[in-house]
Order: C-alpha cells, then structure tokens, then sequence
C-alpha cells in the first residue's frame, strides 16, 4: 500500500491519511512516497512498516551511522537537522494545542545548543559478545555497535579503547565536558586492561557504587558553576543542552532579590544552584538518596541560602513552612499530575517554570494550570537529543493578574 505522509507525530513516525484514516510509518518523513504494509489495524488508525522509499522527500539525506536503522539509539538520522527542529517545534505545539488546550500559545522555534552528532557525555549499554551494544529498534535484542557518533569527542576516543569486555554485563560512559573527566561504571568483571581506558572506573553491584580506579564520580562545569555527578546519578545527557536550560530558566524565573524559589525535583542541584545567587532562599526538594548527597555537594559553594528538602515532591508540602514566590519543576517524563501541580502551586507564586521532557505530559499539566488560573507565556523547545524524536521544553507559567 502506498502513502505519503504530511505530518510527524509525537513518538517520531510519519503520520499518513487514507480514505479517513490515520496511518504511522516509522522511518518515512513528510514529502515522502512509500510503500509500507500494515501491521497493526485498530479500526480508526493503523501502523505501518515501512518497505520502500519510492519518491523521497528533498529534506531526506543518508544517515551517517552504520548502524542506523539497526541500532535502536536514533530515529531520525535520515531528516536534516533544520528538518528535525522544526518537526521538534511542530510536535510541542500540537500537543500543547490538542491535549493541552491552549489556542494560539506562542512556541519559540526549536533551539539548538550544540552539535547535532558528538553531543551526549553518558551512553549506557549492555554487551554482546564482548562488545558495548543497545537494542534494536521496537525490541528486546542487542545489537553490537563499533562506534555511536552521539558520543562526545573525549567518549568517542575511548570507545575503541575499551577492548573485549568478556565478562561485563552494563557498561555506562560518562564525560564532564566542560572538565575533560571521564567516568566508567560497569557491573560484572573489571577487564585487566581497564588501566589504559584513562578514565575513573566504578563497579556497581547489589550493595552500591564500588571504586575500583579514582573516584566513583565526576565533574562537569555549567556555566561557572562546577556540580559533581556521581556513578549513575542523573545529570543531563547533553552539555550545551544543559546550559541552554538553564539559560531559559533564568529567563523566565526572573528571580528578584527578596524572592523565595521552589525547585521541585531538584536532582543534583542543576537550577537550584544557578538561581541560588539571585534569590533571597531557594528551597531545593529531591528523595534520590544518590542525588540528594550530590545536592548538598553542589550547593556547598552556592553564596545563598539554600534549604534541602528530602522528601517526595508530591508529599513536600508539609515540610516546608514558608511560601514561594517562584516554583521551577523538573518533573519525570509521566509530568507533575494532579498531585503535583497542587503542591507546586499551593501558596499562589506569581510564576511558574516548567522543565519538561516530555511535550504529551507538559500539554497534560499545562491544562492542569489553566484550570487553577496560570497562563502559559511561552514554550521553547531545547534539543537535547539530536536524531531522535526526544524533545525538552522549558515553558513560562503567570499567575492570573500577575505581570
């Protein structure tokens, strides 16, 4: 059966229209002619496998890996990269407007804060045969990879340093950047040769992060600001990226000099550090053990004041005794939900900021706001994970008769 698609939808495939009904077709691209054959009929859509491009589109190109269209790690290594921020942009739209409810919601065009290939500091992996490998796409297997070119530079030198790896189960590779440090973690045997790899090694096991070379962490430096990321805490993928968020957070927080500010999912302290110097006291909640002990680290530094909430987001409410004047989350992918959008604004802050990386959860919330009277400002997407359908957006929420 033959389509041509005209849209791309929020998960990364082609979206087609026939005889009033909706077809996906991962791997095609609008502007395409192909061919594809049904898989998956559910009466009002179906999904499609794609099997031959008969007319491409003029924004197709060749994908520069290998291992493309095997390696389950990108999707969209075939669409230009300026085709890629667009559909980026078209898909945080779309879903702001159709689950979301908000009209004519101004979206900024896709931002684009580093390289498009080159730009991950951590990859994790399983083995096979001895060799790193990710799964295949829409599956459970392995495939076995001899380069990723989302690696950063420092990542990719070491790739092929890293040898047999007979014996490992996980391997994750970690660089700072910004402070040319690496950090190895696996679990199963430490290879003999791990010496060379020039980097600092870690072991996990039942029982936590092992060192094994140096120390069980690194440091990556945002901004002016140097944070210490440990083992396999979470820490953003993509550096420039992180920058770029933290640059729109600001934006968008304009934080004053008397303001109480709530970071919600504070993780290692990413904008609870970087606003730290502006407010008059950030209140910074997280419960990953791991990444609570790197909070209190990165905050050490931080010339403000600055109160750790362990706890649950949804349940932090209790624990603190003051207002907020300003909330930033930085919910999960399945967003902050009912529960937590009413603890985020349970005192009325003027404004809130939302990090999301996940465009159907953020419409979903954003709905959630409009409700209890926040007006979405802007939406920006981020693009964090270039050749692939992920997005981050950061996007401006104001209290009804606030400016």
């Amino acid at each position: 059966m033959q389509f041509a698609p005209h849209d791309i939808a929020h998960g990364g495939e082609a979206v087609a229209r026939h005889d009033g009904k909706t077809y996906f077709i991962a791997g095609a691209m609008p502007g395409d002619v192909v061919t594809g054959e049904v898989v998956r009929d559910k009466g009002n859509w179906a999904r499609v496998t794609l099997t031959t491009i008969d007319e491409p589109s003029s924004n197709r190109i060749e994908p520069p890996c290998r291992h493309f269209s095997v390696c389950g790690g990108c999707q969209w290594q075939f669409a230009a990269y300026e085709q890629q921020l667009a559909w980026k942009r078209s898909i945080v739209t779309g879903q702001l407007r159709h689950l979301g409810g908000q009209g004519d919601v101004p979206v900024r065009p896709t931002v684009a804060p580093g390289d498009a290939f080159g730009y991950r500091n951590r990859v994790d992996f399983r083995i096979l045969g001895g060799h790193p490998a990710l799964f295949r796409p829409k599956s459970r297997d392995l495939v076995a990879l001899e380069e990723c070119l989302l690696l950063t530079p420092a990542l990719a030198e070491l790739f092929p340093r890293l040898g047999s790896l007979d014996g490992v189960r996980r391997l994750t590779l970690r660089a700072g950047v910004n402070t040319g440090e690496m950090l190895v973690v696996l679990s199963g045997k430490v290879p003999e040769h791990a010496q060379d790899w020039g980097a600092n090694i870690a072991v996990a096991t039942r029982n936590g992060i092992k060192p094994y070379i140096g120390k069980p962490s690194l440091r990556e430096m945002i901004g002016d600001s140097t944070y210490r990321i440990t083992a396999l805490a979470f820490f953003q993928n993509n550096t420039a990226g992180a920058e770029a968020l933290v640059a729109l957070v600001k934006e968008a927080a304009e934080v004053a000099d008397d303001d109480v500010v709530l970071d919600g999912y504070a993780g290692g302290g990413l904008f609870a550090v970087a606003l730290a110097e502006q407010a008059a006291r950030v209140i910074a909640v997280e419960s990953e053990p791991t990444a609570v002990r790197d909070l209190r680290a990165n905050l050490k530094h931080a010339d403000a004041d600055v109160v750790v909430v362990r706890s649950r987001f949804e349940e932090a409410v209790s624990r603190i005794d003051e207002p907020w004047d300003i909330a930033i989350v930085d919910p999960p992918r399945t967003g902050l939900g009912e529960d937590g959008v009413e603890v985020a604004i349970a005192p009325d802050p003027r404004r809130l900021v939302y990090v999301s990386c996940d465009p159907a959860s953020l419409a979903r919330d954003a709905r959630l706001l409009s409700q209890r009277g926040y007006r979405l400002d802007w939406a920006a997407p981020v693009d964090m994970f270039p050749q692939t359908f992920h997005v981050e957006t950061v996007a401006r929420f104001t209290l009804a008769g606030e400016e």
